[in-house]
């Protein structure tokens, strides 16, 4: 699979500014053209909630943060990128300005993606030497979180691009779907402006405010959707006999005239008054950065509970998240630790972000677990129990955990972990683990862990290995000389 090895962002708003960051936390150097004055601190604030939201969604090791270069020109910025994406204001005739601007200076074989809410690729595309590369890739904000983007080709868009373009975004955790026929504001706009144009005639017609009509969507059918979509949803709906009982039984109400949905509304002063005070109301002293603080660590513990559905699989977004993380394992630098080190090894550097605290503002305590289980995971790639290993049928099982929490980790804290290990055999791997506060290296937690060595598809204790042994016995020799942790082998509670 082909990578963006370089990207330009021309336009740098709140899309623009999180396509950057999307493409800068995979890796991918950037360069942006934004002439608006405070371009860089708007882009920076961007980016920023960006690394605070990634620190949540996953402990996978990201690949070292790409760098980001603020140009002068479009010219410039498209020198050497493969995926330029455009996401300047919504005017036709400056989008396509922009876009053949970046066709006249761009690599032939680069991608050229608009970022344009509606407007279609063929009129975008009019004046352009090299058509068949340029495509809409329609993304939603935030664009470093949810991972779709719709793409659109034009008339003279080749298949190849489209197939080309949708490739790419997988390895940065972002699922293309390609929309077989060009229309008007594409798939997902077409739905959102239909409950929109219906919203907002039932705050015209005062049949709710606007506090009562998000609460309607976000304690009802905003949540199925969120894990299963419409079509998949009203299956379910029609019990056994599936979509065709569902259609007959409420098919016919879609001639009933409840909508609104042919009739626009006049969006004259006194409703915008209306609506804009009902929102200053409803969002209370938020301001904008809070919102997004918040919309990010809401989205992340979506994705995350999307990331257990299916028994563990991942379902929706959460398995996309999953398939992610694998991709990230996969492709992490090999640890350089040397396995004859005398000293337990450090493992895993992390910080206690917002998901993770609990009502008494400290990390709750199955994130300790969390952080304990990647501990073991770091030292299991370590002797070389890895995705390709466990691919073929073997691994590791934690068969036993004590742990202890020694201090408080609150919201912020940077901290590290390091694991020693106490006695193997060629099945039995026995480690010690401790989280350490890394401002002041006071331990916050110990974990004494038994795993055992299996054949997953025997599902029974097998001999790890020769190289793994190995490797384990190479770090269990250098630890041999260390004094064994303070509560090792302790029990939990008093005396009996």
């Amino acid at each position: 699979m082909t990578k963006i090895t370089k990207a330009a962002c021309i336009g740098g708003g709140v899309i623009g500014g999180a396509w950057a960051a999307r493409f800068l936390l995979a890796g991918i150097d950037v360069n942006m053209f934004d002439p608006h004055p405070e371009a860089e601190r708007i882009v920076g604030e961007v980016l920023a909630n960006a690394e605070r939201a990634y620190a949540m969604l996953t402990m996978a090791p990201l690949p070292k943060k790409g760098k980001l270069t603020f140009v002068k020109s479009v010219e410039e910025a498209v020198q050497g990128a493969d995926w330029i994406q455009e996401s300047v204001p919504e005017r036709v005739d400056l989008k396509r300005n922009v876009i053949t601007q970046i066709d006249a200076a761009a690599d032939p074989k680069a991608l050229i993606g608009s970022s344009t809410s509606g407007i279609m690729p063929t009129e975008l595309q009019r004046d352009m030497k090299h058509p068949e590369r340029m495509f809409v890739a329609h993304p939603y904000n935030p664009v470093y979180l949810l991972p779709l983007a719709e793409l659109v080709g034009g008339e003279k868009t080749s298949k190849a691009t489209l197939q080309d373009a949708k490739a790419k975004l997988s390895p940065i955790g972002m699922k293309g779907v390609i929309i077989n026929k060009e229309i008007e504001a594409f798939v997902g706009d077409r739905l959102l402006e239909a409950v929109w144009r219906e919203g907002l005639w039932l705050i015209k017609d005062d049949i709710c405010d606007t506090e009562t009509l998000d609460d309607v969507i976000r304690y009802s059918f905003g949540m199925r959707w969120a894990q299963m979509g419409m079509f998949e949803t009203y299956r379910i709906a029609g019990g056994e006999a599936g979509m065709r009982h569902f259609l007959a039984q409420f098919g016919p109400c879609l001639s009933w005239p409840w909508t609104k949905l042919m009739d626009v509304v006049d969006l004259d002063d006194e409703l915008v008054d209306k609506i804009a005070g009902q929102s200053d109301a409803q969002s209370g002293a938020r301001g904008i950065r809070d919102l997004e603080r918040i919309r990010d660590e809401n989205l992340v513990g979506i994705m995350h509970a999307l990331k257990s559905g299916d028994g563990g699989k991942g379902w929706g977004a959460g398995k996309l998240l999953a398939d992610f993380e694998q991709s990230l394992w996969a492709s992490a630098e090999k640890p350089k630790t040397d396995l004859g080190q005398a000293q337990p090894i450090r493992i895993l550097d992390t910080k206690v972000n917002a998901a993770w605290v609990d009502y008494n503002g400290h990390m709750t305590e199955h994130r300790y677990l969390q952080v304990f289980g990647d501990t073991s995971d770091g030292l299991l790639r370590l002797i070389g129990v890895d995705l390709e290993y466990v691919k073929n049928g073997h691994s590791y099982y934690t068969v036993e955990t004590h742990i202890r929490n020694l201090g408080e980790a609150k919201l912020g804290d940077a901290l590290y972990s390091t694991c020693q290990i106490l006695s193997h055999d060629e099945k039995r791997l026995h480690i010690f683990s401790t989280i350490y506060n890394g401002a002041t290296n006071e331990a916050v937690a110990t974990a004494e862990q038994m795993l055992l060595h299996v054949d997953s598809k025997a599902s029974k204790a097998v001999p790890a290995s020769a190289v793994v042994l190995d490797r384990v016995k190479a770090i269990a020799e250098a630890h041999a000389g260390l004094v064994k942790p303070e509560g090792v082998g302790r029990s939990v509670g008093q005396k009996l």
